[in-house]
């Protein structure tokens, strides 16, 4: 039998190398030809020609596949099977059906195929292709592409130079798009030059083209979708639960519901589970790469979240069971700070024995070393977080804990308070009596000596409140293994322009029913004994529910989860030939891959969220309830800073307001069918559950197109980048940012109580984040907060030819050179030292918003698009 399998392995040995040899001569032969034909040409072709250069990338090794696939691409080549470009007329029309569309020209082959040699990894490829010059063409305003070989190719772009008539300046294609084999599709794939137009506007020929692409792209919404599928559809979030396994793994569905309202999500068409017709099934793990989002919208070859999508995988699938018994068998605690520094520092050897061979069998090697890096004696160990850099120990301060509520990781959620004692919306007929139970006497001798009058009247007084948001939850949640508090923190504006925390207040559920309002318990700030480690536990609980609502509700819902409707909502109703289209198209990348792999790997039931986040399995329901009062127009600048108190409205300022903290780090249409249905689509179907807000822009005026996308682009590139890469910086060091509490506060007279006199950093981390959690949720931080080397930033585009709008080039450029000014800004104040909250005692320079970075993790750039 052994004999046999040799055989065959040399027969299909010889096979292979049999066609290597035969494409080789056969290549051998054709470049030959090439060069007779162009000398041939340049003595006696006198025939009008249109040169045009084709640039893509082929499908490679790096792309999972093998070299078998580019060798049968050459052999169809062979056969005649080859890649075939027609242009299209934007002039003449010929009537084909109910409406007349564009002439199409003769067929053109890209040439030389067989001897461009296909990389190992990936990089661009450039081909020659001659169109014959056809007047009933005349200029041509797109393109049609027939791919006849065995695998797909991303096709980049068209440029075709001394078209008749166009002579003055080439025409160019920006296609971006993966074409596939022509079997695959019903018809061929149409790309259109880049010169943009308004339904109106649009040539005649090729109207019934740009109406052709739209249907494509909306599909039918009748079956599973496929890797090579271009649909943008609409879903439910349904298939975060696996009820399959079990009722432990089942979750509501979230989306079209009153009681579960939530964004939608790219549709997959995925048949339902056994057990509840209403959820969605889920793929394998192992398969999750291949989760379906439209082709186009996958990663690129370049980008880090490739790796991260394995690394996510990963770390759930084998990580998790098996960090389960090898921190067993360590010890889950840390048992001072100098414990948890290790990690960084002396790094933590694994035990060796099965469940590590286990773990080195099943993660591949490069993959391991960026999850576990370990040094040359075996030591695993994490980069040293920046707020840990200069100072161990100043993340402890009361300056620092202020800070990062400004110039932090989370700076979208303290307000300034205009009365006190702080009051609830929630609904007291549900909740009873909410309001705060800090008094003046807690707060009195930290506000410099004003009275309380005075303090409101001058704005200096600020709360970081996560009360409304978790008490309706947080039974539910203490009903897991998190012991939790609603939180509120009020915070003194100091005349020097930093913060000052006056008193912490920490609230249950009354024990005998929610309409009985809260138990609150309030701390203020001590720095000695027993009252100083309760000082330092109080901060740790606020530090608790801060992170999570900033991952769940800032990061994942306010950027990832509301931007996907509008990435859908523009591809099904905006052509590409649109100028807002172009506009908002960078600002997509990627941005339905990433949710794609979070809710197959970070946000399901029982996914690494939920096991590393306070919420744990009520963490998405709680997005929801949250989502129930988002507002689509509050989310712009500088209407958020507006609402939350942050800042006035000051006829004499710049920008008409004025900075209540001066320091604050952070901070046509009606016509138009396209337009209208975009937009409609977006509010009706993307968010349907706010279908009916009074707040929706009629979209009418210029106004309001131009309020709409800056809110868009702002959400997509600069809100999105920070509050997600500063994560390493000030979550990677837990005890900075725990992300669970595991025990309530101790009382008087309780053993944890007496240990604070003794040992108060063992109390502090039996509360906080376990071991396990905080390995895991370091190496997710870690690697969310990397730029990979293909990054795209804000003012920054893939091609310079990404519009014919001369216009329209000449303001980018101008954006380009205003954010250059910005970044010089944001370093001319971080090395002021005026500016109290932009380095901090911790010497962590403010510089998330810094428009640019290089490669790596690098706490700065804006991205583009919500794209990790």
């Amino acid at each position: 039998m052994k004999r046999l399998k040799r055989g065959r392995a040399s027969s299909h040995l010889y096979k292979y190398i049999h066609l290597s040899i035969r494409v080789f001569i056969h290549s051998l032969r054709e470049m030959l030809k090439g060069m007779v034909e162009e000398t041939l040409r340049g003595k006696i072709g006198e025939e009008k020609k249109i040169k045009g250069r084709v640039v893509l990338m082929k499908k490679n090794v790096l792309d999972f596949n093998d070299l078998g696939a580019s060798l049968l691409d050459r052999l169809h080549e062979l056969i005649g099977k080859t890649v075939t470009l027609h242009l299209i007329s934007s002039v003449h029309s010929h009537s084909a059906g109910k409406k007349p569309k564009g002439k199409v020209g003769k067929g053109a082959e890209l040439e030389r195929w067989i001897t461009t040699l296909t990389s190992l990894t990936p990089e661009d490829s450039a081909y020659d292709v001659t169109f014959d010059y056809e007047e009933d063409i005349g200029v041509p305003g797109a393109f049609l592409i027939t791919n006849s070989h065995h695998t797909e190719f991303f096709l980049k772009t068209l440029t075709l130079e001394g078209v008749p008539g166009h002579e003055h300046a080439p025409i160019h294609f920006v296609c971006n798009s993966w074409v596939y084999p022509s079997h695959k599709y019903e018809s061929g794939r149409v790309f259109f030059a880049n010169q943009p137009y308004l339904p109106a506007q649009t040539p005649p020929p090729l109207v019934a083209y740009r109406e052709e692409e739209l249907a494509i792209l909306r599909g039918d919404g009748t079956r599973e979708l496929r890797e090579w599928d271009r649909v943008y559809d609409y879903a439910y979030y349904n298939d975060l639960a696996d009820p399959d396994s079990g009722q432990d793994s089942a979750r509501p569905v979230l989306g079209g519901s009153s009681q579960y309202p939530y964004p939608r999500r790219g549709r997959t068409g995925r048949p339902p589970t056994k057990t509840d017709p209403n959820t969605e099934s889920r793929i394998p793990l192992l398969m999750s790469l291949n989760i379906y989002v439209p082709r186009d919208e996958r990663f690129g070859h370049l980008k880090l979240s490739d790796f991260l999508g394995y690394g996510l995988k990963s770390i759930f699938q084998f990580l998790l069971p098996e960090f389960t018994d090898l921190c067993a068998s360590l010890s889950n605690e840390f048992e001072s700070f100098e414990d948890a520094l290790e990690i960084y520092e002396g790094g933590f050897k694994l035990p060796e024995g099965p469940l590590l061979n286990h773990l080195y069998d099943n993660v591949p090697l490069e993959l391991l070393k960026q999850i576990l890096p370990r040094d040359d004696e075996g030591l695993f160990k994490y980069p040293m977080p920046d707020i840990i850099q200069e100072d161990k120990t100043a993340w402890r301060t009361d300056e620092e804990f202020a800070r990062e509520m400004v110039a932090g990781m989370n700076p979208v959620i303290i307000i300034r308070l205009h009365e006190f004692p702080p009051k609830s919306n929630l609904d007291p007929q549900l909740y009873g009596n909410q309001s705060s139970k800090i008094t003046w006497d807690h707060i009195k001798n930290g506000v410099d000596g004003l009275t309380l009058e005075k303090v409101l009247e001058t704005n200096r007084l600020f709360i970081l409140s996560h009360h409304d948001s978790l008490m309706p939850y947080l039974k539910r949640i203490n009903s897991t293994t998190t012991k939790m508090y609603a939180t509120r923190t009020l915070l003194f504006l100091q005349k020097e322009g930093s913060l000052r925390p006056l008193a912490i207040e920490l609230s249950l559920p009354h024990p005998d029913g929610d309409e009985h309002g809260a138990v609150s318990q309030v701390y203020t700030p001590a720095q000695d004994g027993v009252e100083g480690s309760i000082w330092q536990l109080a901060k740790a609980y606020v530090g608790v529910s801060d992170s999570g609502v900033h991952q769940l509700i800032s990061h994942w819902l306010h950027t990832h989860a509301v931007i996907e409707p509008v990435v859908i909502a523009t591809n099904r109703q905006l052509s590409v030939m649109h100028p807002i289209h172009k506009l908002l198209y960078p600002h997509f990348r990627s941005t339905m891959n990433i949710n794609a792999f979070a809710r197959q790997i970070l946000i399901n039931a029982g996914g690494i969220l939920e096991a590393t986040v306070f919420p744990a399995r009520y963490a998405m329901e709680l997005s929801s309830f949250i989502y129930k009062d988002w507002n689509f127009p509050d989310q712009a600048l500088p209407a958020d800073l507006l609402k939350r108190g942050m800042a006035v409205e000051n006829p004499d300022s710049p920008h008409g307001i004025r900075l209540v903290m001066e320091d604050y780090p952070y901070a046509a249409v009606a016509g138009d069918t396209e337009l209208q249905s975009w937009w409609k689509e977006l509010r009706e179907e993307g968010h349907g559950d706010k279908k009916d807000a009074p707040w929706w822009p009629k979209m009418q005026t210029r106004k309001d197109l131009i309020e709409s996308c800056t809110i868009i682009i702002w959400i997509a590139s600069a809100l999105h980048a920070a509050l997600n890469f500063g994560q390493y910086a000030y979550g990677g060091y837990m005890p900075n940012r725990p992300t669970v509490s595991r025990q309530f506060m101790p009382e008087p007279g309780s053993e944890d109580y007496e240990l604070l006199k003794t040992d108060p950093d063992r109390v502090f981390f039996k509360t906080i984040t376990a071991r396990l959690q905080t390995l895991l949720g370091v190496a997710l931080i870690e690697l969310l907060s990397r730029h990979s080397s293909d990054e795209l930033y804000l003012g920054q585009r893939d091609t310079p030819v990404w519009t014919k709008d001369a216009e329209a080039l000449v303001a980018f450029e101008r954006f380009g050179k205003e954010l250059s000014g910005v970044e010089r800004k944001i370093m001319e104040m971080n090395g002021d030292e005026k500016w109290k909250n932009r380095v901090g005692p911790t010497k962590l320079p403010y510089t998330l918003m810094y428009p640019t970075s290089e490669e790596g993790m690098t706490g700065r750039g804006i991205r583009n698009s919500t794209s990790i």
